[in-house]
């Protein structure tokens, strides 16, 4: 792929990853959260505001790893993925977790910007992942999560 081509492919992808295209950013749909509701259920849904933050954390430091060190091993699935739903966060533990996300997306935008870093060859380990399936992987998998937080906090009463 030529250069050109790969700096629009990494500029569209950045901008997946830092606001998406379809809905508000990370930043936006965790902002002003009330922190009585970070760990507030809902009726016949699973997982609470701050579980579901945790759990973006989780799966994209996993990714991150994934594509970083080949001998990373990703926690057990699908518990090592989710926090433990005794253990409520407090406002700055909720805080902490979003300067993680940002932290890990801003080094997986680093490594997408490396000219180094081949997009489309597949990691010498995995099942045949390369570098712009996972970066399509994590924009794929928080945009489906964040769905799920501005929907649940709507029904907190949270949202407009």
């Amino acid at each position: 792929m030529d250069s050109t081509t790969r700096a629009t492919l990494v500029a569209e992808l950045i901008g997946m990853l830092e606001k998406g295209y379809a809905h508000a950013s990370l930043e936006e749909i965790c902002a002003d959260i009330p922190p009585a509701d970070l760990n507030r259920r809902v009726p016949q849904v699973p997982y609470t505001l701050w579980e579901l933050t945790e759990h973006l954390r989780i799966a994209q430091w996993d990714i991150l790893e994934f594509c970083r060190d080949a001998a990373h091993v990703s926690p057990e699935w699908p518990a090592g993925y989710w926090p433990d739903a005794a253990v409520p966060a407090d406002e700055a533990t909720f805080q902490a977790t979003l300067r993680r996300i940002t932290h890990d997306r801003e080094e997986f935008i680093t490594l997408l910007q490396d000219p180094a870093q081949d997009l489309l060859t597949p990691f010498a380990h995995g099942t045949g992942q390369n570098l712009l399936r996972e970066a399509m992987l994590i924009a794929d998998h928080n945009s489906y999560h964040m769905g799920q937080v501005v929907l649940l906090r709507r029904l907190l009463g949270n949202w407009e």
